[in-house]
């Protein structure tokens, strides 16, 4: 069996695979990350230095969905808690026990041209392979002006990052917000300040909910709580589309690390393909510990052996430039919903959702006391609603239709139109 090259380059940042943790709970000690690269890691993002704070309980909450746990996990922990001694400490056993491992310094500081100096300075006086500068952390580092209080003007993220490139002696990843209108203008930014890669997105503001019974937030600390950050698997939309949206504009000109729920191979080639380097992980490391990406290694490989790629490179950004603007979309293009009758076990569920919540294309036929869904391919407009409600695999197909009409867009009926007045 062919075996796919799975190293991964990031701005000039070589990891065996392209999984790394991202910078949070699991990369809080040299103990995690060692065993993190025992299970086969390709690198972490230690857990945010800068100056230690005391963290409060508790600290997380999970959204659960269903029988499915963790859907969601928001969080109001902050930055590292411990000495920068011990953690530079821990960072260089980590290091010499894995050289051939990633191992990124998260950093968090005031906005000073000298707390920034001296810090980076500090850090790299022990071998690390890159610093990320995180400009995402939406709650209580924030309110100190740190974290998102920058991520979200991006004047400072040019700034700050300037600041870091005139003293790091490795590359600088800038780590994005997502709590911002447009997540180009940040990445813009740190393109401008000379930043050497993006990572996004960070956590997404949130609250997770309140106890019904004593009306205490969820998570509390002594009756009260504070917005947090969300993520896990439930982000992962969000997180696809600001990664390539900053992936198409020609004004971000260097490369993206993808974070934001990705849980198995599946997801991580999503990202790759468009347009991150490599990936990072969180939530799903929480949730089912380190040995996960065995599976995704695995995946990955299998993956691309059965397409011929011969490596992770060969994803990266291959599906980019297939997302564009609305105006562009062909409206000449149709699909119609068609139902297997001999895998369709009668719910009628896919009759109540066209009937109630689309455009009421599916026709009940009663006949001898029994009924059949048929779809009225004139009127069905393919918006895949009864396909996505379908409790049984493959029982409805999204059918092309050739409409005998050329490729037409919104943009292109609009010219035509006007030039016919």
């Amino acid at each position: 069996m062919n075996m796919a090259n799975l190293q991964s380059n990031l701005a000039g940042i070589k990891s065996p695979n392209p999984f790394w943790l991202a910078s949070a709970p699991p990369t809080n000690s040299g103990y995690q990350v060692m065993r993190s690269f025992e299970a086969g890691w390709g690198g972490a993002v230690w857990k945010t230095l800068g100056t230690p704070i005391t963290n409060v309980t508790s600290r997380f909450a999970a959204l659960d969905y269903k029988q499915n746990k963790i859907i969601g996990l928001n969080n109001i922990e902050l930055i590292t808690d411990r000495p920068l001694d011990v953690n530079l400490k821990e960072i260089a056993e980590c290091k010499k026990a894995f050289p051939d491992r990633t191992i990124i310094a998260s950093l968090m500081e005031v906005c000073e041209q000298k707390a920034w100096h001296e810090l980076v300075k500090r850090v790299q006086e022990v071998d690390i392979d890159g610093f990320e500068l995180n400009f995402g952390c939406p709650h209580g580092m924030s309110e100190r002006g740190m974290g998102s209080a920058v991520g979200q003007h991006p004047d400072l993220i040019a700034q700050v990052a300037e600041w870091t490139k005139e003293v790091a002696r490795v590359p600088v990843i800038v780590k994005l917000t997502p709590n911002i209108t447009d997540i180009r203008f940040g990445a813009r930014a740190a393109s401008e300040g000379g930043a050497d890669a993006v990572s996004l997105i960070n956590t997404i503001n949130s609250l997770i909910g309140v106890d019904l019974e004593t009306w205490n937030p969820v998570p509390h600390v002594d009756g009260k709580s504070s917005h947090g950050g969300y993520c896990g698997p439930a982000v992962k939309p969000i997180a696809l589309n600001m990664v390539n949206e900053c992936a198409r504009d020609p004004q971000v000109t260097i490369p993206i690390s993808g974070i934001g729920g990705i849980e198995t191979w599946k997801d991580a080639v999503e990202f790759l393909l468009l347009g991150a380097s490599n990936v990072q992980v969180c939530t799903a490391a929480m949730h089912h510990g380190f040995r996960i990406v065995e599976d995704m290694i695995d995946g990955l490989n299998n993956y691309l052996d059965e397409r011929g790629l011969a490596s992770v490179q060969d994803l990266v950004g291959g599906a980019a430039n297939r997302i564009t603007t609305w105006e562009n979309l062909n409206l000449n293009y149709k699909i119609v919903a068609r139902i297997d009758q001999d895998k369709c076990i009668h719910c009628n569920k896919c009759y109540v959702a066209c009937e109630d919540a689309a455009h009421q294309c599916i026709d009940r036929l009663i006949n001898n006391g029994s009924s059949t869904v048929v779809v009225d391919e004139q009127e069905c407009v393919g918006c895949n609603l009864c396909q996505m409600v379908c409790p049984v695999e493959d029982c409805i197909e999204m059918v092309q239709i050739d409409t005998g009409l050329p490729s037409e867009s919104w943009k292109e009926r609009s010219l035509r139109l006007e030039a016919l007045t």
